[in-house]
């Protein structure tokens, strides 16, 4: 029983590396996001990127061709920031990755325990056009803008108050599309599929810290 939670511990850690460094940066600027105001849904005509009406989700941007990507599972981690507070944090997130191995777009939800809001975060790659800001939209719905708020190794994040409407969304759709301009100017779109979100959502979380390490190997 010991070595099969040491195996899923360490599949977690593999399968969320770069969203827990998203996370651990939540974690430093929490309150400044949580003080922003809520991102803002684009006016009537300036809405979703035109397209084929019966083309599920936002079109792919002319000239850029989105890469393949391979998605890790939505995971629910909880646990206490440092600095003492008692109060728990939570992520649930998942990204997408080349070939590679380098993640390209992640997308996770930070609520921190007794907290009335919520934060959609979203990382696009190093390397972004920072002042357009990015876009995100569930399936076919309205887009909602928001600016990128810090830069890490792991790519450029922008953060979306989670309304209940919008968790609900999330929890109902089929791809979270977030779209950005990269440093030539040109539009990308990412698609985050959400099946099996609402299932991580809800669930209990796992506290890496809490979960015991595999056991060495024999030699």
């Amino acid at each position: 029983m010991q070595c099969s939670k040491g195996l899923i511990a360490a599949g977690l850690r593999r399968t969320f590396a770069a969203i827990a460094i998203t996370a651990a940066a939540a974690v430093l600027v929490a309150s400044h996001s949580l003080a922003q105001a809520p991102s803002k849904s684009e006016p009537k005509g300036k809405g979703a990127p035109k397209g084929d009406p019966k083309q599920k989700g936002p079109p792919a941007p002319q000239g850029e061709q989105a890469p393949q990507l391979t998605y890790s599972a939505w995971v629910k981690i909880c646990q206490q920031p440092p600095g003492g507070n008692p109060k728990r944090v939570c992520f649930t997130g998942r990204d997408g990755r080349v070939e590679n191995g380098m993640p390209v777009v992640a997308a996770v939800v930070i609520e921190g325990e007794g907290e009335p809001k919520k934060i959609l975060r979203v990382t696009l790659p190093l390397g972004m056009a920072l002042q357009p800001g990015t876009r995100v939209i569930v399936d076919q719905g309205q887009p909602m803008t928001g600016p990128y708020v810090v830069c890490l190794q792991t790519g450029c994040m922008a953060d979306y108050e989670a309304s209940g409407e919008l968790i609900g969304k999330l929890k109902t759709g089929q791809t979270l599309f977030v779209q950005g301009f990269n440093g030539n100017g040109q539009p990308i779109s990412l698609g985050v599929p959400l099946a099996e979100f609402a299932k991580a959502y809800d669930g209990p979380g796992t506290d890496p810290a809490a979960t015991p390490s595999a056991p060495p190997k024999p030699q």
